[in-house]
């Protein structure tokens, strides 16, 4: 019997050994995992592990946004997209205007607008009004009397040119109560020869000058 109850209490010693060793090694794994902070633009995840990594086209370093001084900006962004068009020999409807920009524009990296001319020449007055909108704040903008609208051509097909100023006429978040003026500079085609014609072309509009902010 003792024989018996000795080998019993080894047999325990060594499942109750096991359990330790296991129980430490766990230990030791769960103390070396870590956890990292990725990310890539406005997007933000954790990933953990023994040597966590981000993936690719996402960094550790955390994005800084440069803060909107209060006062005067200068702004200054390039605006490409699409425009939709609606024309005939007396009118042209710009029905929908959507773009994304690049450059100073704190912010506004999005455009949306419409906008209306009533051509008796190759160049005549333009009206228009648009947002620029983009990191939770609005910007809202229009063409004063002096923009214009030129097509390189007397008649379609033809590049139309957009030249003049656009008031800040107002805004949201950080641009609430702007005002301001800026020059646009731009251009799209008109690529049907058919009076009545409605199409979507692609555009370019450049948008430079001073924002006061309050």
């Amino acid at each position: 019997m003792r024989s018996i109850s000795k080998s019993k209490f080894a047999r325990t010693l060594v499942v109750a050994a096991a359990f330790s060793v296991l129980a430490a090694s766990g230990t030791a794994a769960n103390a070396a995992s870590k956890t990292i902070t990725c990310y890539k633009g406005t997007a933000v995840k954790k990933v953990s592990g023994a040597n966590p990594k981000c993936a690719a086209g996402w960094t550790t370093k955390k994005p800084t946004t440069k803060p909107v001084t209060k006062g005067v900006l200068a702004f200054s962004g390039t605006y490409k997209g699409k425009i939709a068009i609606l024309w005939s020999d007396t009118d042209v409807q710009a029905t929908s205007v959507t773009g994304s920009g690049t450059g100073n524009t704190f912010g506004l990296g999005q455009l949306t607008g419409s906008g209306s001319a009533k051509p008796s020449s190759q160049c005549s007055a333009i009206k228009g009004s648009g947002v620029l909108s983009g990191s939770g704040s609005t910007l809202k903008v229009s063409f004063d009397p002096s923009a214009k609208g030129c097509g390189a051509d007397s008649a379609a097909p033809t590049d139309v040119n957009i030249s003049g100023n656009a008031l800040v006429t107002g805004g949201t978040g950080k641009f609430a109560g702007a005002t301001g003026t800026l020059k646009v500079k731009g251009f799209f085609p008109i690529t049907s020869t058919t009076a009545g014609s409605s199409e979507s072309n692609a555009f370019t509009f450049t948008l430079s000058g001073n924002i006061n902010t309050k």
